[in-house]
């Protein structure tokens, strides 16, 4: 593919800004007073979000940029790469444990999830597979199944550590791709009630997870328990009506509501800014959401119709998991808000691979 002398597109591009600097305003909201609290600095959050935010903003512009045919290349040793970091994190004394999950590799503050990599690995190895002429996705024995089997391969290390919010996004973004390449809806189909058994399964596995589907059922059974995250989300969104109570004038961030500058950051969000806050977030995913599809729907070859489509769904089904888990929609479980939530890992990643859409949108055919 030659070089186009066209500007990234426009449009996904005011959208990731707009969406960064909501999401550096109200990581400070949320989480000045636990910030205070804990490190007597309630800048300490609103910081580090800037600096991963620079460096990722970094990262999207430099990818934006370089040889798209790089993307092809760098494939196959991601992945690889990204199943031995799996493997590593696992093992006691080296994964760092934090909130009863094995996830983070590094040391403190410097630490990366390799979870998150292994999203975006699957990404670019699954377009480089499916569009090779040899490939053949409708053939069950010799396409599908082994799709299916390095996906679940990777989702299985991922539930080891355990982490189903990632697992859930990596899952269905690799079930989309699958779609889009060519697989027959009787084979998809038929994994997909598989898959509702093996999700049972787990749900009866963890107790833990059991008491979530009970608290997202009716979450006043156990109200200081299970359902605690969900009643002060709600408590949050409820009062903030049309325009909000006003930015930093949160209640609920007053160590009520749990992770309000990560996971449950949307409650924040529409608790001060309201209706108009909270539906202008969700448009601007929307026209991200649009242009991502747009520039899947306009590419010269296959490889870069999977790949931006892949980004694209990555981040919509991160976003709408999160977003309806804080509003009572599915069951809580632990996924950020993608632009918005405080994360190095998920918010770098997130942008770099912002990058890969972008430079792709150079190349949209009229």
């Amino acid at each position: 593919m030659h070089r186009s002398l066209k500007n990234p597109d426009k449009f996904i591009v005011a959208a990731i800004f707009l969406l960064l600097i909501i999401g550096v305003a109200m990581v400070y909201s949320a989480s000045a007073a636990y910030a205070y609290h804990r490190f007597e600095d309630s800048f300490y959050f609103a910081k580090r979000q800037v600096l991963f935010a620079a460096l990722g903003v970094f990262c999207m512009f430099l990818i934006a940029k370089i040889d798209p045919n790089k993307f092809h290349f760098a494939a196959k040793p991601m992945l690889i790469g990204c199943f031995l970091l799996l493997m590593v994190v696992l093992i006691p004394g080296v994964g760092i444990l934090r909130n009863g999950a094995r996830s983070w590799l590094g040391i403190g503050a410097f630490s990366i999830q390799p979870s998150e990599f292994t999203k975006l690995g699957m990404i670019l190895f699954f377009a480089r597979w499916f569009s090779k002429s040899s490939f053949e996705i409708e053939n069950f024995q010799k396409g599908f199944i082994p799709s299916m089997l390095l996906l679940c391969s990777a989702f299985g290390l991922i539930m080891l550590q355990p982490d189903l919010g990632t697992g859930t996004v990596l899952m269905g973004t690799g079930l989309i791709l699958i779609f889009i390449a060519g697989s027959k809806m009787l084979h998809l189909g038929s994994f997909l009630m598989i898959g509702v058994a093996g999700f049972v399964g787990l749900v009866l596995a963890a107790p833990y997870r059991i008491q979530r589907i009970v608290a997202f059922l009716n979450p006043w059974e156990d109200p200081l328990g299970a359902g605690y995250h969900l009643i002060q989300s709600l408590f949050a969104i409820g009062p903030g009506g049309l325009l909000g109570l006003g930015i930093g004038m949160s209640r609920q961030k007053h160590l009520y509501l749990p992770e309000p500058h990560t996971d449950f950051i949307f409650s924040i969000l529409a608790e001060e800014l309201g209706f108009v806050g909270a539906g202008s977030v969700i448009i601007l995913f929307a026209i991200l959401i649009w242009r991502g599809y747009r520039v899947a729907m306009s590419m010269p070859n296959q490889f870069y119709s999977l790949l931006a489509a892949g980004v694209t769904s990555m981040i919509m089904i991160q976003a709408g998991i999160n977003i309806g888990v804080v509003s009572g929609a599915f069951p809580v479980t632990g996924i950020t808000l993608p632009f918005l939530s405080y994360g190095g890992s998920s918010l770098t990643l997130t942008l770099a691979a912002v990058g890969i859409l972008l430079n792709l949108s150079r190349f949209v055919k009229k």
